[in-house]
């Protein structure tokens, strides 16, 4: 029997959720400062690292102090997966790896990737236990939704078989393929597998706050918690989510100064990264329109900020919200630790 994995041990660790287009080496590292306990990169093709791609190996790219991190891949040929996994572990050594067997896309379902091997769960087991015979003794976690529709929702009986393969640590999306990202997660099923399997269960779906994890963890059973979508405008949710499973206590949201400052931060990072500004900031704008839903005048902000292209743009929209305010300092304060 496989020791607990570490940050397991006495913990109830946060996820961030692998995000296409989102969790990328900075807001990675961002949503680090804020506490968050367990990175995994966004969700690598192992076909493109089968084959060597150097814009896939681009994804696998960390730092040491987002351990402990994984490589999320996604595919459904056994040996490819596992010769893709091998791979990754020798480049750049994460902490475990983690199959995606709940990606609802199209594009890679209908290459029989991500959640469409929930409908075929002969396949599901056979990457899985070869992915984990290649790797070991590397941990290798795993990611499903709790079924392909509601006619078929089937998480539990998959969470036994991926026991079987050896799987350390499943983290369970309470939505079906059919729903996408719409409709609510149910968390029933999801308490149903975290009941039913000798492994930590992670939980997904909806946690848009601390009291959200914190009732969820009570009446689930789950041993960790992955958060996605609200990350995305508020990376302080990690913060406040420890704090509040601690002590009870409510933290405070950041201040619109620490918020501002956060993005100009993680747009001086995207540019040096980047190597040209119009064009990093451009790619950016999604981003800093999710920052903004935390923010007063929102709305307004977000019709600002999906047209900016340069650092000095955001800047200048950054001092009209600040005064629109009250705040009467000055934008370019220190960088927070959080970026």
């Amino acid at each position: 029997m496989h020791q607990p994995l570490p940050w397991f041990q006495n913990r109830f660790p946060l996820y961030l959720a692998p995000m296409a287009g989102v969790s990328d080496k900075i807001f990675r590292q961002c949503c680090k400062g804020y506490g968050v306990d367990v990175l995994t990169t966004e969700f690598v093709s192992a076909e493109g690292i089968f084959r060597r791609s150097e814009r896939t190996r681009e994804y696998l790219d960390f730092d040491e102090m987002e351990r402990p991190i994984g490589v999320q891949l996604f595919g459904a040929n056994a040996e490819h997966m596992a010769e893709a996994a091998r791979q990754v572990i020798d480049w750049v050594g994460p902490d475990f790896v983690d199959l995606n067997f709940g990606c609802p896309v199209n594009k890679v379902v209908c290459k029989n990737g991500g959640s469409a091997l929930l409908k075929d769960c002969s396949t599901l087991a056979k990457v899985a236990s070869v992915v984990v015979r290649t790797v070991s003794p590397t941990p290798v976690t795993a990611k499903i939704r709790i079924g392909w529709d509601t006619d078929s929702i089937n998480a539990v009986p998959v969470a036994k078989i991926l026991v079987d393969a050896g799987i350390r640590a499943l983290t369970v999306h309470g939505r079906t393929r059919a729903q996408g990202y719409s409709g609510v997660a149910d968390w029933n099923v999801i308490g149903e597998v975290a009941a039913s399997v000798p492994l930590p269960v992670i939980g997904n779906g909806d946690l848009s706050s601390a009291a959200e994890v914190a009732k969820r963890r009570r009446e689930t059973g789950i041993a960790g918690a992955m958060i996605g979508r609200a990350a995305m405008s508020a990376p302080w949710i990690f913060r406040e989510t420890k704090t509040y499973l601690a002590t009870g206590e409510i933290v405070d949201p950041p201040g619109p100064e620490e918020k501002w400052n956060l993005i100009l931060r993680h747009c001086e990072r995207a540019v040096r990264r980047f190597g040209a500004e119009e064009p990093a900031i451009r790619s950016l704008r999604a981003r800093l329109m999710a920052y903004s839903r935390s923010m007063p005048d929102a709305k307004r902000l977000r019709e600002k900020l999906s047209h900016v292209s340069t650092i000095a743009e955001v800047e200048t929209i950054a001092e009209g919200s600040l005064r629109f305010t009250g705040f009467t300092g000055s934008t370019r304060m220190e960088s927070v630790k959080s970026c």
